[in-house]
């Protein structure tokens, strides 16, 4: 197979590169535009302050969108060595060690990386001069000679270079794992019976998900006495919530499966069913990164929608309240689009790997066709499927999230409460929202992959390696 048809593979690791570059360089480079007005407006001694207040919040930002791109470049690196059993084992059997093919790999994914920074950076750099040229020609802005390159700016690209080789190299480690022998067989992941368990990986699961969902209740409790509980329980959820994303090998297929049963008991259904959890890591990579996207917008949402509730029943002047409303409200808008870019990342991602996933199932979706099934079942069988998984994903962030959304406003306003515990106010329209995404989803993810499954004929899919 040549580059170019590597790359071919890897499009959307580009565009996910791309997109993470993009999100960073455009959120640093309105940082330091934001900063050159401040210093304009003749707050000289306090614009290093805000300066670096601005970049300490947006570096979060781009953090946690760097992190969804790392797990989901990494998943489909994953699945694209999985397709590449039969080539890579005739490799091996010709003489070239596992190591060289995984280095090959990993060369692919810096061309990846590369290629997803330049265009990251051209597109958010070009964004955001034309914001502004917008805004000043709409006097909103004053007309400045402003500056739109800085020292801080190049620093996503290159994080995303880092990451993206990173990812490539985790991912690509299923290489390793390939024998000669396998030249002769299908590529495929291994079925849930043949995969040793993982009892190590596992174990740390559980005890990052216990430890931390001490710190949580901890948090919680002192919060009773001093708002700084709301610390403690942060460094509980990242260590709780690190725990699921080490253990969603184990808790996802779980999950899937009671959501697949709620599909209904036809042939159809039942296929989907058993296909999204017949391969567990497979779905798993699939489903994790939007979990953690949905996660983190339930999460700010209820911490939010909660703080605002309590709020509003501690004031009683009705326009001092209605101030605060709209603050929240804004607050919260902007918040969900910073880290809801994340999540676009991620339904970038299962959207490719239910795509790679068919391409590798061509010869078991042919030999359905060959015994009956119509291309209009196998259609609706991938399109059960990618609902499933995006069901599961979403509903599994959700409930995480306003556990985690809950115990933070809880720590935080535990003291200020009387020692009371608040209800979690539920974001009912972010809620709504996350569930309409989710419909998109699956009907996005199922789009490409159920057309490309019914173009080929039997014949040919039974004949495809």
């Amino acid at each position: 197979m040549s580059t170019l048809d590597h790359l071919r593979e890897h499009r959307p690791s580009i565009v996910v590169s791309a997109l993470a570059t993009t999100f960073g360089v455009g959120l640093l480079t309105v940082t330091h535009v934001f900063a050159q007005l401040v210093a304009r407006d003749g707050a000289v001694s306090s614009s290093p302050t805000v300066a670096n207040l601005l970049s300490l919040v947006a570096s979060v930002f781009v953090g946690l969108a760097l992190y969804v791109g790392a797990v989901v470049t990494a998943n489909t690196f994953a699945t694209v060595v999985a397709g590449r059993a039969p080539t890579i084992a005739l490799l091996r059997l010709l003489g070239s060690s596992a190591r060289a093919q995984r280095r090959a790999v990993a060369r692919e994914g810096l061309v990846v990386g590369i290629t997803g920074a330049l265009l990251g950076t051209l597109l958010g750099t070009g964004l955001v001069i034309g914001a502004v040229r917008v805004l000043v020609g709409q006097s909103r802005l004053p007309d400045a000679d402003y500056s739109f390159v800085s020292p801080t700016t190049v620093l996503p690209a290159v994080a995303v270079v880092l990451t993206t080789v990173a990812a490539a190299w985790v991912g690509s480690r299923k290489v390793l794992q390939v024998t000669p022998l396998q030249a002769t067989a299908a590529a495929q992941d291994e079925p849930v019976g043949s995969r040793p368990r993982r009892v190590g990986r596992a174990v740390v699961a559980g005890l990052l998900i216990a430890g931390g969902g001490v710190l949580v209740a901890a948090g919680v409790v002192l919060g009773f006495a001093d708002a700084s509980g709301v610390l403690v329980a942060f460094v509980g959820g990242v260590v709780s919530f690190t725990g699921v994303v080490v253990g969603a090998h184990v808790i996802m297929p779980a999950v899937l499966h009671a959501v697949g049963r709620s599909f209904g008991t036809g042939q159809v259904a039942r296929l989907a069913a058993e296909n999204a959890v017949r391969q567990p890591e497979r779905s798993t990579r699939a489903t994790i990164g939007i979990v953690i996207g949905v996660t983190l917008v339930t999460t700010l949402a209820v911490a939010l929608e909660t703080l605002r509730t309590f709020i509003d029943t501690i004031v009683d002047d009705p326009s001092y309240a209605a101030e605060l409303d709209t603050m929240f409200t804004t607050t919260l808008a902007v918040m969900m689009a910073l880290v809801g870019f994340s999540a676009v990342i991620a339904a970038v991602g299962m959207v490719n790997d239910m795509s790679l996933s068919v391409l590798q199932r061509r010869r078991e979706l042919g030999l359905l066709r060959a015994v009956g099934a119509t291309a209009a079942q196998v259609r609706r069988m991938i399109l059960l499927e990618a609902a499933q998984m995006s069901v599961t994903a979403v509903a599994v962030g959700v409930v995480l999230g306003i556990g985690y959304g809950w115990a933070g406003a809880q720590a935080l306003l535990g003291s200020a409460g009387q020692g009371a515990l608040l209800p979690p106010s539920l974001p009912v329209g972010v809620l709504v929202g996350l569930a309409i995404t989710a419909a998109l989803l699956a009907g996005a993810a199922a789009l490409v992959p159920a057309r490309r499954a019914t173009a080929t004929t039997p014949v040919e899919a039974l004949a495809a390696r």
